[in-house]
């Protein structure tokens, strides 16, 4: 998952300078001696004499963001107004490069900011989260509403393909193709976020986006504060099933949580599915699967159903302000899918098949339970259980067994190897440079030649306050108009972290995650663009999951993982006939995987394709849906609306069926390897690198793919690598 906080993308904002009511000279003179004191304390206003200038985490405190945000606030106003009262006509220079340029402390301080609230969550930041968030909203509203800025983008726009871009001076030089698509997309924004609007409409605009993202905050705080409110507590005798490290991991969860001698089972995914997976205690499973299920739909202080409500209502009420019929409609003009009925012919596509293989899958579910004697009825909370047993039967595969082999310390090493071979970056860990927690480790990314590329920030371990998921995000984004800006990219994981001394081991979903999570982190970490509007990850996100999605495929590969996939304690390689058992069974539960997924993805289009939002209650909302779709009732949908932070908390609204968009993009692309009979071709990772990783947004999506693939993307390995063609 990508997960952005590059604010400065300039559009979704524009600007009204206020001036300030005068104050009594004392009070005056007091508030600035106090802003001065400030100055010199915080952080964010110091240059940052760190290695590669990353954030000096052992000075940022909680109490040095709120003057850091309002300072770097009226800067960019200041900035702003300077381009807007330009006397000089617009070009590209003096107002497009110059809106790059601005907002450089905003960024920096937004970036630090809302990377610790995913992290490093607490009251105090929640509070200041809630704060914030508007003010922000509020600022970049009024710099996309800004007419006179809005005038001057256009008339630059205009020009783009002219010579006579100063209006009356002739520039013998054109824009470059990097520059136009900079204008063409800093124009779209515009217009997208209101710019074509009466001013009666446009303050509409404003108060909606301020409301959506109050909102925003406040799922994503609810989402987290229901998840550590739930604490499953067992004794020795509640762990049947459960594998030695998976008691490990419960009792270091209970030890965090001052339960010595207790063993805890947390709404983490690495802490509860596996706990689904091998408990052979059913009532236990039920109680972690509802608690799992329930985030935020529990009717406390948490819950998200009448903010869904809100924020579904706002959003179609926003579409239609700017021109189009509902919010799947405004957010897809700007996708590779162009429009909803794409994305749901492709939807539906995959749904139709997964339900027959589940159907299948369920069948063989009920045989073991027939065989066993269980008279129960299976219910959600059995299905992983019960496949677990289906797999072994049929294909002798155990993935407590499978998970001996995937450490986390050899996993790092796997993807730092596929990243040197592909494209001949080296990964030297530092320990030099500050970090917010003690488990984050920092790389240097240095290219085939020993430059330095940028860094690579890893937190892979869950905590209380840190968000469910797996994601990367930047503290700061490569560009080169401000000079030769390094990127410094971060990946999150939600591993649960073992017992003192004892390995940390990870199911084969978590090292696809992993493998994941990284090729997002190449993404930002090989951009090679001028502008940072432009640079690795801000592109639309059925494209952005591509680049992603297509690393995860290395690790899957036999000789990854005869090199890599060693026994945690006698660093033996996976034995032959378990790699020939892994493979043969690779396609097993994919129907349920794919109905899992993609019932999370139509419940999605179906909030966002609303055109009036009346009488909507979510959980009869998502059961309706569901049942015209035909689900089985035993598939419940990956990410239920109350928890579901990709639409409500993310960027992902109307926008989830990019991973499967995506997945037609990375297994007809992975397959360029396997034609060349070699995963490492040199020509093929060449042309990976040249029109994928180091591109940004500076090539149109489509042109990107046909120039690294040599032809338009087919459905047919998605299809055969899930296994329902």
């Amino acid at each position: 998952m990508l997960i952005k906080t590059r604010l400065a993308l300039t559009i979704s904002a524009g600007l009204l300078l206020t001036g300030c009511s005068k104050q009594p000279e004392q009070t005056q003179n007091t508030k600035v001696a106090a802003v001065e004191a400030s100055t010199v304390q915080n952080p964010f206003f110091q240059q940052w004499n760190t290695p590669f200038g990353a954030p000096p985490f052992d000075q940022i405190e909680t109490k040095h963001f709120l003057p850091a945000f309002e300072k770097a606030i009226a800067e960019h106003k200041k900035e702003i107004a300077a381009i807007v009262n330009n006397e000089q006509p617009a070009d590209f220079d003096n107002t497009i490069a110059s809106m790059e340029l601005a907002g450089a402390l905003l960024s920096r301080v937004s970036g630090v900011f809302f990377n610790l609230t995913s992290t490093e969550s607490s009251d105090e930041m929640q509070a200041l989260q809630r704060k914030v968030s508007p003010l922000l909203t509020r600022h970049y509203n009024e710099i996309s509403m800004n007419e006179n800025l809005y005038k001057r983008v256009s008339t630059v726009h205009n020009n783009r393909y002219s010579s006579d871009l100063r209006s009356e001076q002739i520039r013998a030089d054109k824009l470059n193709a990097e520059q136009t698509r900079l204008v063409e997309r800093i124009h779209r924004d515009f217009i997208h976020a209101g710019a074509n609007l009466t001013p009666e409409q446009r303050t509409e605009l404003a108060t909606i986006n301020e409301r959506i993202s109050a909102l925003t905050t406040e799922f994503g705080q609810n989402a987290l504060n229901d998840s550590r409110a739930f604490k499953l507590v067992l004794e020795e005798s509640d762990l049947a099933g459960l594998s030695t490290a998976q008691r490990n991991a419960a009792a270091a969860a209970a030890k965090a949580n001052d339960m010595p001698g207790k063993y805890v089972i947390t709404l983490n995914r690495a802490s509860v599915q596996p706990f689904l997976q091998f408990s052979e205690r059913r009532d236990l499973r039920e109680q972690a699967f509802n608690g799992w299920t329930k985030r935020g739909d529990n009717d406390n202080e948490f819950d998200n159903k009448s903010i869904i409500v809100e924020m579904v209502e706002l959003r179609a009420k926003r579409a239609q302000l700017l021109g189009y019929k509902h919010h799947s409609e405004y957010v897809l003009s700007n996708a590779m899918a162009g429009k909803p009925e794409t994305a749901m012919d492709l939807l539906l596509k995959v749904w139709e098949p997964a339900v027959v293989k589940a159907e299948q899958e369920r069948e063989w579910i009920k045989e073991i339970m027939a065989k066993e004697g269980a008279t129960h009825k299976l219910e959600p909370w059995d299905w992983r259980f019960y496949a677990e047993k289906v797999r072994k039967e049929k294909f002798n595969l155990d993935q407590g067994e499978i998970a001996e082999y995937f450490e986390l310390e050899n996993m790092l090493e796997a993807k730092f190897y596929v990243a040197n071979r592909l494209f001949g970056l080296t990964f030297e860990e530092r320990n030099d440079i500050s970090v917010y927690n003690p488990v984050v480790r920092v790389w240097e990314v240095k290219d085939s030649a020993g430059k330095s590329v940028g860094l690579f920030f890893g937190d892979y371990y869950a905590r209380s306050s840190k968000q469910s998921g797996a994601w990367m995000n930047s503290f700061r984004e490569q560009q080169k108009l401000a000079g030769d800006v390094k990127p410094i990219i971060v990946n999150n994981m939600n591993l649960n972290k073992p017992a003192e001394g004892e390995a940390t081991l990870m199911s084969y979903s978590d090292a696809v995650t992993l493998f994941h999570e990284f090729g997002h982190g190449l993404h930002g970490l090989l951009s090679n663009v001028t502008y940072p509007t432009l640079a690795g990850t801000s592109v639309p996100r059925d494209w952005v999951e591509f680049p992603a999605q297509l690393f995860e495929h290395f690790i899957a590969q036999p000789e990854m993982l005869k090199k890599f996939a060693l026994h945690h304690k006698t660093n033996e390689p996976m034995p032959a006939d378990l790699l020939a058992r892994i493979k043969q069974a690779s396609t097993f539960n994919q129907g349920f995987a794919t109905v899992e997924f993609t019932a999370s993805a139509l419940v999605d289009m179906a909030y966002h394709q609303m055109t009036e939002v009346k009488d909507l209650d979510v959980r009869e909302f998502e059961n309706q849906v569901l049942s015209d779709y035909g689900k089985p009732e035993e598939i419940v949908m990956r990410h239920r609306s109350t928890h579901f932070g990709h639409i409500f908390a993310g960027g992902y609204s109307s926008a989830y069926y990019a991973y499967m968009w995506s997945e037609i993009l990375d297994a007809d692309g992975f397959d360029a390897f396997i034609e060349k009979k070699d995963i490492f071709d040199k020509e093929t990772a060449d042309r990976l690198y040249k029109f994928i990783y180091s591109r940004g947004d500076t090539l149109d999506y489509f042109e990107a793919y046909e120039g690294f693939r040599g032809r338009k993307p087919t459905t047919d390995a998605l299809l055969r690598n899930r296994g329902l063609d």
